[in-house]
């Protein structure tokens, strides 16, 4: 297991994680500690319990929004899908007609 210094709000911290996996430690830290200053610019300095709260309920709240978005895109994409295979069967529909119509008129032209 690989142990990374990550900094939040100034402060130095030791974190664990999978071998492999320090450069996206790094980069979900570098965001938490963008959150957390941003709060403490907005609301002044809480102290890094109510802190970190208030930045990892921020966050929350993004996923929550971005998990939203994805499920309205993804019904979205079923209902296209649907209305294609839709107009699929149509045009197949349509295709075969014309081509009974055009065989039923060469018929009579021979």
């Amino acid at each position: 297991m690989a142990q990374v210094n990550v900094e939040v709000n100034g402060r130095p911290y030791a974190v664990g994680c999978e071998d492999g996996q320090e450069a996206h430690l790094l980069d979900l830290a570098r965001m938490f500690d963008h959150q957390v200053r941003q709060v403490s610019q907005d609301m002044g300095q809480l102290g890094d319990t109510r802190l970190f709260l208030m930045g990892a309920l921020l966050l929350a709240d993004e996923l929550a929004d971005a998990r939203n978005r994805l499920f309205a895109a993804q019904a979205e994409v079923s209902r296209l899908q649907s209305d294609r295979t839709r107009i699929e069967s149509r045009a197949v529909t349509a295709l075969e007609t014309a081509a009974k119509r055009i065989e039923k008129l060469a018929a009579e032209d021979a």
